[in-house]
């Protein structure tokens, strides 16, 4: 999947590092130890900066291959996620390819400028489509380079950016970002992180379903999945269908969107899916022939109803459940989705996959199947003092909303306010 040309520039460092700022509770003495370990590092990292997807599409599809990383940070998410979406914001481009001194590639990190009214944002590319907002990173990272090492080479990659206008910005804001990146550590939270306001919960998979799903469930409550599935059977087959044909994807994803915006419009949550280019972007990807590989979708019909649907994405040994939807009549109180849930995590076992990502988010029935929770972070800083009003504004926005969330009784205040007023 090769992108159109966009205008770009390359900056590339292969000079020492520059010492880094010293940690905000440190003296002279870790500022001291910061720039010997600065200089330390700088023949040994080298980076470059591009603004163009042409140019490190080789590199960048060659080294997903083997690096630690999720769906979310590979070339063909990135790289549709613009074409249909960041292009027409205006968004440029802030990919930083990193490489130890052998030439071989160390990380790659898909970073971005938005521009905003009064000043311009640093964040993660695609982040609104991602769940996860991280770093590629070569799976000896860690071994080669420690938290002051990272740091030192973050105040460098700082000072590049903003003594180029196209990537100078205002203020950092990052948000999801996982813990840890496969086995890794992930580097970014070594800088001044908070706890985002959700987590993400992973299952790992069985051999075989039957024997994973008494496990995961009591007998009082397999009894009560047997009775519901027997009254949805009542309204016809019950069939779990794979869609493979384009023509049947985007016919699956239309009911998809539908029965999303009646469920965000039931709870008052604005539809994202109406959004410039979203819908274009998840259609291309499921149809496009360089990407429809990764992509699961399916429904679940119970009779000639489609009751349930979902669209997934398949990686490595893992399998991403980020998109469901089910249908909201006669057939909801006996949980078509949750027989959705079920059979897709039947699929992803007979396909030999060993974790099911329910990716961000703490509903409940991601924690009844889960036994794995992955925390992620946030970080904002103001970079110029025109950055300062909306970093402050970005803080106290993410603590207000994590405060909300983690106190039951004001986030089920919240849902009914919202339920009732819309979206605010």
């Amino acid at each position: 999947m090769r992108l159109q040309s966009v205008r770009s520039r390359t900056v590339t460092s292969s000079a020492a590092f520059r010492p880094a700022s010293a940690p905000t509770d440190g003296g002279r003495d870790a500022l001291s130890r910061l720039t010997d370990l600065s200089r330390e590092f700088a023949p040994k990292l080298s980076f470059s900066i591009h603004s163009d997807f042409g140019t490190i599409e080789t590199e960048w599809r060659s080294f997903q291959e083997g690096a630690e990383c999720t769906p979310f940070q590979a070339f063909e998410w990135q790289s549709a996620w613009y074409r249909h979406v960041g292009a027409a914001a205006g968004i440029v481009p802030a990919i930083v390819v990193g490489r130890f001194a052998t030439g071989k590639t160390a990380f790659i990190l898909p970073l971005a400028v938005q521009p905003r009214r009064f000043a311009k944002r640093l964040c993660w590319l695609a982040e609104e489509l991602c769940d996860y907002n991280a770093p590629l990173l070569a799976r000896d990272f860690s071994h080669q380079v420690t938290r002051d090492r990272f740091l030192a080479f973050w105040s460098e990659l700082q000072r590049r950016m903003q003594a180029d206008p196209r990537l100078a910005h205002d203020w950092i804001e990052f948000e999801k970002m996982p813990e840890t990146i496969g086995a890794q550590v992930n580097p970014f939270t070594y800088l001044p992180v908070a706890a985002n306001a959700n987590s993400a919960h992973i299952t790992q998979l069985g051999d075989e379903w039957e024997a994973f799903y008494r496990a995961k469930r009591s007998s009082a409550t397999r009894r009560r999945d047997r009775a519901k599935r027997k009254h949805l059977a009542e309204f016809g087959e019950i069939r779990f269908v794979t869609v493979t044909e384009p023509p049947a994807a985007r016919q699956t994803l239309e009911t998809l969107w539908e029965q999303k915006k009646q469920i965000f419009a039931r709870r008052g949550i604005a539809d994202i899916f109406a959004r410039p280019g979203y819908r274009e972007f998840f259609d291309d990807f499921a149809s496009n022939p360089q990407t429809r590989h990764l992509v699961h979708i399916s429904r679940e019909e119970i009779g000639g109803t489609c009751a349930a649907t979902n669209f997934a994405v398949i990686f490595g040994d893992c399998y991403y459940h980020l998109l469901s939807s089910y249908c909201d009549d006669r057939l909801t109180r006996y949980g078509p989705g949750v027989l959705h849930l079920r059979d897709l995590m039947a699929y992803a076992i007979k396909a030999g996959l060993r974790r099911f990502d329910f990716t961000i988010g703490d509903e409940g029935y991601k924690l009844e199947w889960s036994d794995l929770r992955l925390r992620l972070y946030d970080y904002s800083s103001a970079a110029t003092p025109r950055g300062w009003l909306p970093n402050g504004v970005s803080v106290v926005r993410r603590r207000v909303k994590g405060f909300v969330k983690q106190t039951p009784l004001f986030w089920r205040l919240t849902c009914r306010v919202r339920s009732v007023l819309g979206p605010f």
